[in-house]
C-alpha cells in the first residue's frame, strides 16, 4: 500500500501567526482519513496547501506522488476537492453548473455527466433553480456533486456536511463509502466528531496547527471516556464511593442521590467495578458507549498536550 498524501514539516505562517506548524502526516491509499479540530485548528489551510491554492512557508507535501505545484492541471484532474466555502455563479442554474463542471472534467464527458446527474438525484438537488436562489444546504450538495462527479482517485473534502440535514448527511456518507469501495482515498475534515467516527478508518486531532493525536478510530475509542451509572438500594453510598475510588483512583466517582456515578476510562476495569458494586444491591446499571467526543474535547483544552 502506498501513501497518497505525505507532508514533511509542512508549515504555513501569516506573519507571526502559524496556521500549520511542522506538520508530518501520511494518508494511506484506499483509506478514509479524518482530520478533526475546532475552527482555526489549521484544517482548511492544510487542504488548500494540498491542492495548491496556498503555498507553504516551509516544508513540503506530495499528493498522489507529485508536488501540488508541479503536478499542475493533470494532478488536479485526479482530485475531487470540496472547499470549505464553495463559490457558485448566482445566475446559473444547477444544471448549468453541472454542464460547466462536466466541460472541464477529465475523462469521458458522457460518463461524467451521467454520474453527476445520478449523484444530484440522490441528493435531491433542484437543478432547475438558479444557484443564487438555492439554500445553503443545496449549494453544499452542488459542491459535493462537483467533487465526486469525475470519479477522482483522491477526495479532499473540507467540512463536507456543513448545512446538510441528517438524511442528506447519511446519503453523503454512503457516497464516501462507495468511493472508497471503488478504490478512492478520502481525506475529510470536520469539527463534528460523530461524523468522522461513523466513516473514517484513521484520524488526526489538530489544534493550533499541530497534531495532538493520530490513531485509528478503534484506538481512539479504546482510550475514550466511558460513563458508568449505578443505582444502589439499602446501602451507604459514601462507603461505595470510597471503595470505588480506592479501586480506580484515576476515575471520577461521586454520589447523586441513590446513584453512584463513575466516569473516565472504564475499559479494562469493568469487571472489577461491577464486582465492587455487586457488594451492594444494584437496582440499575448503565455502562455507556465510549464518549469519543468528550475525549477529543479534552485534547483541545489540555494545554500540556504537545
Amino acid at each position: 500500500m502506498t501513501d497518497v498524501v505525505v507532508t514533511t514539516d509542512l508549515t504555513k505562517r501569516y506573519g507571526s501567526v502559524s496556521a500549520l506548524d511542522s506538520l508530518n502526516l501520511t494518508i494511506p491509499e484506499g483509506s478514509i482519513f479524518g482530520v478533526i479540530g475546532p475552527n482555526g485548528a489549521g484544517k482548511t489551510t492544510l487542504m488548500r496547501l494540498l491542492v495548491d491554492v496556498l503555498r507553504p512557508t516551509s516544508g513540503s507535501a506530495t499528493v498522489l506522488g507529485q508536488h501540488p505545484r508541479a503536478g499542475g492541471k493533470e494532478l488536479r484532474g485526479r482530485i475531487g476537492y470540496l472547499p470549505g466555502e464553495l463559490h457558485v455563479e448566482p445566475g446559473l442554474s444547477g444544471t448549468g453548473h453541472l454542464n460547466f463542471w462536466t466541460s472541464i472534467s477529465p475523462g469521458d464527458r458522457r460518463t461524467v455527466r451521467r454520474r453527476a446527474h445520478a449523484i444530484a438525484e440522490r441528493l435531491e438537488i433542484p437543478l432547475d433553480r438558479k444557484a443564487g436562489k438555492l439554500s445553503k444546504g443545496n449549494k453544499q450538495k452542488l459542491g459535493i456533486v462537483q467533487a465526486f462527479m469525475h470519479d477522482p482517485e483522491l477526495l479532499i473534502l473540507d467540512e463536507p456536511t456543513s448545512g446538510l440535514d441528517p438524511l442528506v448527511q447519511r446519503t453523503f456518507l454512503q457516497l464516501v463509502g462507495e468511493a472508497r469501495d471503488e478504490g478512492a482515498t478520502i481525506f475529510l475534515s470536520s469539527h463534528v466528531l460523530s461524523e468522522v467516527e461513523q466513516v473514517a478508518d484513521l484520524a488526526v486531532v489538530l489544534r493550533s496547527g499541530r497534531i495532538v493525536r493520530e490513531a485509528s478510530i478503534e484506538d481512539l475509542r479504546a482510550t475514550a471516556v466511558r460513563h458508568l451509572r449505578a443505582r444502589l438500594t439499602a446501602t451507604d453510598l459514601s462507603v461505595v464511593t470510597q471503595r470505588l475510588t480506592a479501586l480506580a483512583p484515576g476515575l471520577d466517582v461521586s454520589a447523586d442521590g441513590d446513584d453512584v456515578l463513575v466516569s473516565g476510562l472504564v475499559e479494562g476495569r469493568t469487571d472489577e467495578l461491577v464486582k465492587a458494586l455487586a457488594q451492594s444491591t444494584v437496582a440499575d446499571l448503565v455502562l455507556a458507549e465510549p464518549d469519543l467526543e468528550e475525549s477529543v474535547l479534552a485534547m483541545y483544552e489540555d494545554k500540556d498536550v504537545a
